[in-house]
């Protein structure tokens, strides 16, 4: 299986050769639970996400991965920040790409659906917020989710 490895700040990482525009959701139910996926290329949790494909705007993708990863269609309600720090590196083994970090964090609201494994996600399930820190998880994916918990109070995070 093709996996994906995440460098950080790492002198052994692979030099960038593309970057891609993709965006994460946080997704919550009327319980405040935060939707996560466990990553079947890595086994680490996170929220699910992806890459923009041409034709569709950035909702319309949040959407669209959200569903395809986790059986839950979602609206999307507001903007966490922008996530674009160069020293993180992500390898796809399949093929070898290195990409640079590129991905816009939205919030969305469930709307739909039940939890629902896909090739992409091993386990998805809704997470309450005092569980989240005793998941594995990426540390871009860790700031992410922290920004999110932390509010927008002073607006979307810019990094």
């Amino acid at each position: 299986m093709a996996r994906r490895i995440d460098f950080y700040d790492d002198p052994e990482a692979p030099a960038p050769n593309s970057l891609v525009p993709s965006m994460n959701v946080v997704v919550t139910n009327d319980a405040g639970d935060i939707l996560m996926i466990q990553r079947s290329d890595n086994d680490n949790w996170a929220v699910p996400g992806g890459a923009i494909d041409l034709g569709e705007s950035l909702p319309q993708a949040a959407v669209r991965e959200t569903l395809e990863e986790t059986g839950i269609t979602c609206e999307i309600t507001g903007l966490v920040g922008t996530y674009t720090d160069p020293r993180h590196v992500i390898l796809y083994t399949s093929d070898g790409e290195a990409r640079q970090e590129f991905s816009i964090v939205l919030t969305g609201r469930a709307v739909a659906g039940e939890p629902t494994p896909s090739d992409e996600s091993r386990e998805v399930r809704w997470v309450p917020r005092d569980e989240i820190d005793s998941l594995t998880m990426d540390r871009s994916m860790r700031l992410r989710i922290r920004h999110y918990l932390a509010g927008t109070a002073d607006g979307p995070y810019i990094g």
